[in-house]
C-alpha cells in the first residue's frame, strides 16, 4: 500500500478527511416512517416490523417472555457464558467510578445546589439480523444500570420468525435489561422517542443502527436524547520504531473488516516501519475470512504516513480526533500527556483495541468523524441529568433583590423586576 509523507501535509489531510454525512433519501425515508408511527402508534409499528423484518408482530408477541431467556442460556456454551459473566463484572466496576453526587453551597441565608439524577426510561438499540453484538448490549445496559434508570428496554430486529440471536438474549439479561422488544430500525426508534399502545416513551436511547437508526436517531433529538450518530469505526496508530510490524499490521485490519468505510491510520516517524508494516498489512490482510470488507477499507482509507517526529504525528493526531488511538512506542504511558482529542486511548504492545471493545470495562461506544473534538464516550452521565435548586430566606433576598431589579431593567424585563421587588414593595418606597 501506498505510504506519504506529512511534508504532503495537505494530501495527508485530505486522505483523512472524515465526515458524516447523511443520504438524502434515507432520511426521507426515515421521516416518513417516524410520521406514521408517531401518528399510527402500533398499527405502524406492526406494519414496518412485517414490511421489513417478515414477522408478524403483535402485542401479545413484542415482548420477548422469560421462558425464551432461559432456552436462550441453554444455547450459550458454559465457556462463553463464562467470558460475557467477567466482561460485564469489568464494565461494572470501570462505570460504577463515574457515579457522581450532588452539591449544596450554604449561607447568609441563601441555599443553592444540584441534583444528580437519572432518566426514568432508558431505550438501548442493538442491531439484529444474523450477527449477535453481546458486547454492545453490556456497554449499553449496564451504564444505564449504575446510573439507577428505573426501566431499560432493549429493542433488536426479530427474524422471519421472530428468533433473536440467544447470545444477544443472555447478554442482555446479564447486564440487567427490564424488557426486550422485537422491533428495530426507524421504526423501533420511533416507537420508544414517541410511544405506542405497547412501547412506553424514553427518556434517552443509546446504541449503533445501520443508517436508517442511525438518521432516526438525529431526526428524534431534541423529543429524546440520544448517545450520538456513529459513524465507520476508526483506528489511528501512533508508533516508533520500536514498534512490532505484525502488531501494528494486526490492529491496523482489525478495524478495516468492521466495514468497507472503516479507517485505519499508521502515523510513525520510522521509515523502516512504515514499510515493514505496509508488507505486513498485504500479508495479513490475505488471510482474513472477511478480506474482501477489509481490502476495500484499506484501499479507500487506509494510510500510512510517515512524520517528522513524534510529536507531529500526535499534532495529525489530535487533528484527525480519532474513535481509537494507539500508542505502540517505548514507554507510551509518557506520552499520554499529549492527546488531546480522542475517543479511547490503548497504550502500549498489549492494549490492542479489541481489548477495549470486549473486556477491559471502558465503554467501547466512542464518538466517530473527528466528533471527539467536543464529545466522550457513552458512560454513566449519558443516563443521567442534572437539576439545580435555589432557596433564599427573607433577608438574604432582601440584601440582593436591588441588583436584580436593576439587572432585569438593564434587559427591558420588567415583570422580571417586578417579581422580585413586589416582596418589598412597602419598604421599597420613596
Amino acid at each position: 500500500m501506498k505510504i506519504y509523507r506529512s511534508s504532503d501535509i495537505e494530501t495527508v489531510k485530505a486522505r483523512l478527511k472524515r465526515k458524516a454525512e447523511s443520504d438524502l433519501a434515507v432520511v426521507a425515508a426515515v421521516r416518513a416512517i417516524l410520521d406514521d408511527v408517531r401518528s399510527k402508534g402500533d398499527a405502524a409499528l406492526f406494519r414496518f416490523t412485517k414490511q421489513f423484518d417478515g414477522f408478524d408482530l403483535s402485542s401479545s408477541n413484542l415482548r420477548v417472555s422469560r421462558d425464551e431467556i432461559a432456552a436462550a442460556y441453554a444455547e450459550v456454551s458454559p465457556e462463553l457464558l463464562g467470558v460475557l459473566e467477567r466482561s460485564a463484572a469489568n464494565i461494572a466496576a470501570f462505570h460504577e467510578l463515574q457515579k457522581r453526587e450532588g452539591y449544596e453551597r450554604r449561607g447568609n441565608g441563601a441555599v443553592t445546589g444540584r441534583l444528580v439524577l437519572p432518566v426514568q426510561r432508558a431505550g438501548v438499540y442493538v442491531p439484529g439480523g444474523k450477527a449477535a453484538y453481546p458486547s454492545s448490549v453490556l456497554m449499553n445496559i449496564i451504564p444505564a444500570k449504575i446510573a439507577g434508570v428505573e426501566e431499560i428496554i432493549m429493542v433488536t430486529p426479530p427474524g422471519r420468525d421472530g428468533h433473536i440471536e440467544p447470545l444477544t438474549l443472555v447478554a442482555a439479561d446479564i447486564a440487567g435489561a427490564d424488557a426486550i422488544l422485537r422491533i428495530g430500525g426507524a421504526q423501533a426508534i420511533a416507537a420508544l422517542a414517541y410511544g405506542t399502545e405497547s412501547v412506553p416513551r424514553v427518556d434517552v436511547i443509546t446504541g449503533p443502527g445501520n443508517a436508517y437508526v442511525a438518521a432516526a436517531k438525529r431526526e428524534v433529538y431534541g423529543e429524546v436524547g440520544i448517545d450520538m450518530i456513529a459513524g465507520p469505526s476508526e483506528v489511528l496508530i501512533i508508533a516508533d520504531e520500536n514498534a512490532n510490524p505484525a502488531y501494528v499490521a494486526a490492529d491496523f485490519l482489525s478495524q478495516a473488516e468492521h466495514d468497507e468505510k472503516a479507517a485505519s491510520v499508521l502515523l510513525t516517524p520510522s521509515e523502516a516501519l512504515a514499510q515493514s508494516a505496509a508488507v505486513e498489512i498485504e500479508r495479513q490482510l490475505q488471510l482474513l475470512p472477511r478480506r474482501e470488507i477489509a481490502a476495500r477499507a484499506v484501499q479507500d482509507f487506509g494510510t500510512i504516513v510517515v512524520t517528522e517526529s513524534l510529536d507531529e504525528a500526535f499534532d495529525i493526531a489530535n487533528d484527525f480526533a480519532p474513535e481509537h488511538l494507539e500508542i505502540l512506542t517505548e514507554e507510551p504511558m509518557r506520552h499520554i500527556g499529549k492527546v488531546r482529542n480522542a475517543g479511547a486511548v490503548f497504550l502500549g504492545e498489549y492494549a490492542p483495541e479489541p481489548l477495549g471493545d470486549y473486556f477491559a470495562g471502558p465503554n467501547h461506544v466512542l464518538p466517530t468523524a473527528g466528533t471527539a473534538r467536543f464529545s466522550s464516550a457513552l458512560s454513566v452521565d449519558s443516563f443521567m441529568k442534572t437539576v439545580n435548586y435555589v432557596c433564599y430566606d427573607r433577608e438574604a433576598l432582601r440584601a440582593c433583590y436591588n441588583d436584580i431589579k436593576i439587572f432585569a431593567k438593564a434587559e427591558g424585563l420588567d415583570a422580571h423586576a417586578k417579581s422580585a421587588s413586589i416582596r418589598f414593595e412597602p419598604e421599597d418606597k420613596p
